[in-house]
């Protein structure tokens, strides 16, 4: 008898007859003799819709009491649809019982509406286990030291199945979407990519990171560090399909690297439309200038990623990196009122029209030439590079975002990634 936790999205949730096939493939499941741990997703729209009012009430989110109370009213949507699905596999003949987060208890840190996992208490959970129930519980949420509930962010049921995954050593945990795997890249922007049957948990971590939209990237370091198991998989496959044939399908992120998977220089391409170029000019060349740029931009809680420093022409550089859309202007005026004038640049820039294309492979360790196929695939297709960004298993381009779709329908014919062998 195997340990598996269930994870189901918004999608999955979206309506009482989609709950109602939730709770017959759990069903199936259960009584084929698996213990079962599953963690919903609010059902599609809900937190959007709870998060819109409380931003009609407070527009201008004014404070950390704020952000407590955003917490409590976000997670509600978790517990609607949990309690729902126990309600659903009550009707089909299952035990059942739901669990908020902090009834397990999730604990968490205090950073409300992004808080971090500390540990989780089993020992509820398997013991209704034991009795044969199924157990929910709700994702995306946890209690802090002082009682108060928090939630882990966008995405956070994800985070929420891998941990408690790991704190019950599970055998593995199925991630059901509204997509049946992780594809070589997005099926909208290239409809000739295929399914993986297989990634490593490096590359998965590398797409997340970069863009890719189907896993979480917190969940997937969860799972790295624990060593979880995960199985993306599609919850609109029908919920009769044969067991020995939904517990095959989908994406497994492995741990183990086959010598199929080595054979694969690239694996999969993956891009961010949501990115933005900021540029420091005229900058002192002198020890700690990058600090001095990046220090204020990272007490202000902004992320950068891809970072440049051209070379010093008479004592000058120019200093580039990107942020995220979303804090692009106020990186611009952080730098322009406070940090520029501080040290004498000449002038800071912006352009918030790039995206950020990546080829992703754990068979570029032991290949050359990759990444000087990768600009000369582009270079013919009249794309230029802005900046470049490499690690042992990716290479990451910023481009004018108007190139996007055809950077990643090049470059993925060019690399392989077309052909329909698995």
């Amino acid at each position: 008898m195997s340990l598996i936790v269930h994870k189901y999205g918004g999608t999955s949730m979206g309506s009482p007859e989609r709950i109602r096939n939730v709770a017959r493939r759990v069903t199936k499941w259960a009584r084929a003799g698996h213990q079962i741990v599953v963690v919903p997703s609010a059902m599609s729209g809900e937190t959007n819709r709870l998060l819109a009012l409380a931003a009609e009430l407070a527009p201008q989110r004014p404070s950390a009491a704020y952000h407590r109370e955003l917490d409590m009213l976000a997670a509600t949507g978790e517990q609607a649809s949990s309690a729902l699905l126990a309600i659903a596999l009550q009707a089909e003949g299952m035990d059942s019982v739901s669990y908020a987060g902090w009834q397990v208890p999730v604990r968490t840190d205090s950073s409300h509406t992004k808080a971090r996992i500390e540990s989780i208490d089993s020992e509820r959970v398997r013991a209704d286990l034991d009795d044969g129930r199924v157990v929910i519980v709700t994702g995306f949420q946890g209690i802090d030291e002082l009682g108060n509930i928090t939630t882990l962010g966008r995405g956070g049921s994800d985070t929420s199945a891998v941990a408690i995954a790991a704190a019950m050593g599970a055998d593995e945990c199925l991630i059901y979407t509204d997509v049946d795997g992780v594809y070589t890249t997005d099926p909208r922007v290239v409809p000739a990519a295929r399914r993986l049957h297989t990634v490593s948990f490096e590359e998965m971590l590398e797409m997340a990171s970069l863009g890719s939209k189907v896993l979480q990237i917190r969940s997937v370091e969860f799972a790295g560090k624990y060593r979880v198991p995960i199985r993306v998989l599609s919850s609109f496959t029908p919920w009769d399909i044969d067991l020995a044939e939904e517990m095959q399908s989908g994406t497994l992120i492995t741990f183990e690297e086959d010598e199929k998977m080595e054979q694969a220089v690239v694996s999969g391409i993956a891009f961010n439309r949501g990115e933005a170029k900021v540029s420091v000019l005229g900058v002192p060349d002198t020890p700690g200038i990058a600090y001095r740029i990046l220090g204020p931009v990272a007490d202000a809680n902004i992320e950068v990623d891809v970072i440049i420093q051209n070379i010093s022409k008479e004592g000058k550089a120019d200093f580039s990196f990107t942020v995220g859309q979303a804090d692009y202007q106020r990186t611009l005026d952080l730098l322009r009122e406070a940090v520029a004038p501080a040290m004498g640049a000449q002038e800071v820039v912006g352009d918030p029209n790039i995206c950020k294309v990546s080829i992703v492979g754990i068979g570029m360790r032991s290949h050359v030439g990759v990444a000087s196929k990768m600009f000369r695939v582009l270079s013919e297709e009249g794309i230029n590079i802005q900046m470049i960004s490499t690690s042992e298993i990716k290479t990451s381009v910023v481009i004018d975002e108007k190139y996007l779709e055809l950077a990643v329908r090049a470059l993925h014919t060019a690399f392989g990634l077309d052909q329909q062998t698995a």
